[in-house]
């Protein structure tokens, strides 16, 4: 799993218990899962169609630096499904796990368009593969 966005934990990312809001963390990830997608599908029409199970299992602070690593899993016709982990960058206590969440490739009339894609792309091989 690949960990690349970082997010620094601060007081308006608090619930009441003084920890990070689990509800700011998944918006984090359901952004940082958009944005891989686009990337990958080269396509700025995407959607979260399914998120399973959230298993937490610690919390984050005040101050705390989490990292969010992403994995995909499985390209299907117009969608694309990755695992994820949160985690603590300096201490690598896992935060929360996501099994599975799968995202839609969208048309310009917002329905559901096949995108061609079977394997994980990096933009270096892209760049090279058009020279």
């Amino acid at each position: 799993m690949r960990f690349h966005t970082r997010k620094w934990v601060k007081p308006e990312d608090l619930n009441p218990n003084g920890t990070l809001f689990g509800g700011e963390l998944l918006a984090w990830i359901d952004e940082e899962v958009a944005l891989y997608t686009i990337i990958q599908l080269e396509n700025p029409r995407v959607v979260t169609k399914f998120i399973s199970e959230i298993n937490f299992m610690a919390s984050a602070k005040q101050g705390d630096i989490v990292e969010i690593g992403i994995e995909v899993i499985k390209f299907g016709k117009t969608s694309m499904t990755m695992k994820c982990k949160a985690r603590n960058k300096m201490t690598r206590e896992t935060i929360l796990t996501v099994d599975n969440i799968t995202m839609v490739n969208l048309g310009e009339d917002g329905q559901p368009k096949p995108h061609g894609k079977t394997k994980v792309e990096y933009v270096s091989d892209r760049l090279n593969k058009k020279d």
